[in-house]
């Protein structure tokens, strides 16, 4: 919408529009249209608006692709990078940083840049688009870090841009009177319902999960900018608070088009096979009962590294009873997420972005417990807002059954949130407890755990004796633990 008003009113400027997840490009182009044909009645003139992905690649159009060709400095893609970039997930990180320090002299040559989902991006990305925009540097990012699948977080703009020789930041922000503020905060939710958007929350922060909270903001007053009100208790460290969302920032009509028990379903089943077989039942009656069309409807499966395997069961089951589907970026091409004449099944990475009136999430057992807890309960989270309208959240075993009572007690607390706000060294303890890991640490802990669980069962046996172990080796183990 930004991008289509600021072209209607200044059709001269070049304008960018960028973004991580490839599959919203053509959402990008068919909305960019939408709105610029409300505000002038004609067609925006796309010569001038560069829908690019960040990254590009050699059959694909990107912002650093072509910083790299304009600077005549090396092309990375990801193949290389990846075996350049010792920790997974900061290839891109490694390759902008790169072209950063290669580059001088930086040419100039967008009057406006847009950046979504900036939460996946590092600053040495933020920093390029800045540099290659004309003076006065209209530099626009959106961010929720909520939808964070990664180590990375949003840095402010003093550490992103610098600071001057008086202290003050490079970057000029808008503050001046009738102007934006540095943050515009939008805390009314058009997409989901009161009913969806709390109980993601409530999931994906862990508010009435057994073993205690997963994450937790560490500035309280981020639950009021992101539209609940404090209907009893404190937004203070230690103490008690009841939080709800309200009709000003989560709109009536978002909920009532639907039964309560409709607009959310939690299924937990025994295993695979039944999660399948309702998952294919439940999408044929949409189709044929529901009245939804196939671009309404979108299939989700937590685990990124599992997605290709596991949903192919799914969609042939669907195949034989007449009904297409597409794998996301694989059968289909990676600029694209949704077809007319097929139900599309994706990875957790594709969606973002995306959304849909029904919204199926597999496997939900995935983001209950285990390792980088905050990471899997940010893809649960993420997964159940792609929804527009409707949200099955399924999963089979034991962990998917203690994730539906997660959800449970959030409907009997009528959908709010209860929580003691935990104190600073209870959000470090979280913090250390559910953080990402590199391959290398996850490894490490596993063998550790082998060895010690080795260690205590030949103690447990008599196969060795306490006595056998260095006195200062006890003494260790009992100050550390």
């Amino acid at each position: 919408l930004k991008v289509a008003y600021l072209h209607a009113k200044n059709p001269e400027w070049k304008i960018a529009v960028t973004f991580n997840t490839r599959s919203l490009k053509e959402q990008f182009k068919r909305l960019i249209r939408t709105f610029t044909f409300e505000h002038i009645n004609e067609e925006p003139n796309l010569e001038n608006i560069d829908i690019y992905h960040a990254w590009g690649a050699n059959n694909s159009d990107g912002i650093y692709l072509d910083v790299c060709k304009e600077h005549n400095v090396e092309f990375i893609d990801f193949s290389s990078a990846r075996r350049r970039t010792p920790i997974y997930g900061q290839e891109f990180d490694m390759v902008c940083k790169k072209a950063l320090n290669e580059i001088k002299v930086f040419k100039a040559k967008y009057d406006l840049i847009v950046i979504d989902e900036a939460q996946d991006f590092s600053r040495e990305f933020l920093q390029i688009c800045y540099n290659i925009l004309k003076t006065p540097k209209r530099l626009v990012y959106a961010y929720d870090e909520l939808q964070s699948l990664s180590k990375k977080s949003m840095d402010t703009p003093e550490n992103v841009f610098g600071l001057d020789t008086n202290g003050k930041p490079k970057v000029k922000l808008k503050n001046e009177e009738n102007s934006p503020k540095q943050d515009i905060v939008l805390y009314k939710c058009y997409r989901n319902s009161k009913e969806i958007l709390t109980a993601a929350h409530a999931l994906g922060f862990g508010i009435y999960r057994d073993e205690g909270l997963v994450q937790m903001f560490e500035q309280s007053y981020l639950w009021e900018d992101i539209g609940y009100e404090v209907k009893s208790g404190s937004l203070k460290i230690g103490q008690d608070i009841v939080l709800s969302r309200t009709n000003g920032t989560s709109p009536d009509f978002l909920s009532t088009h639907s039964d309560l028990d409709d607009l959310v379903k939690m299924k937990v089943f025994e295993n695979n096979l039944q999660q399948i077989d309702y998952v294919v039942a439940a999408i044929k009656k949409n189709i044929e009962e529901d009245e939804l069309r196939f671009d309404d409807i979108i299939v989700i499966n937590t685990d990124p590294l599992t997605t290709k395997k596991v949903v192919g069961a799914f969609r042939e089951k669907l195949y034989a009873l007449g009904i297409n589907s597409n794998l996301a970026g694989v059968s289909t091409s990676q600029d694209i997420f949704y077809t007319d004449d097929a139900i599309t099944f994706t990875g957790i990475f594709r969606a973002k972005g995306n959304e849909s009136a029904m919204v199926y999430i597999i496997n939900s057992q995935y983001c209950y417990s285990g390792y980088e807890l905050a990471k899997k309960r940010n893809i649960l989270f993420t997964a159940m807002t792609r929804s527009k309208a409707w949200v099955r959240v399924c999963g089979y075993g034991e962990e998917m059954q203690k994730l539906a009572d997660e959800y449970n007690r959030v409907k009997e607390n009528n959908f709010e949130l209860k929580f003691t706000y935990p104190t600073k060294e209870q959000m470090e303890h979280m913090n250390i407890v559910n953080r990402d890991m590199s391959p290398e640490e996850k490894n490490k802990i596993k063998r550790s755990e082998k060895n010690i669980s080795e260690f205590l069962y030949d103690l447990k046996n008599g196969k060795l004796k306490k006595e056998d172990l260095p006195k200062e080796l006890i003494e260790q183990l009992k100050e550390l633990i």
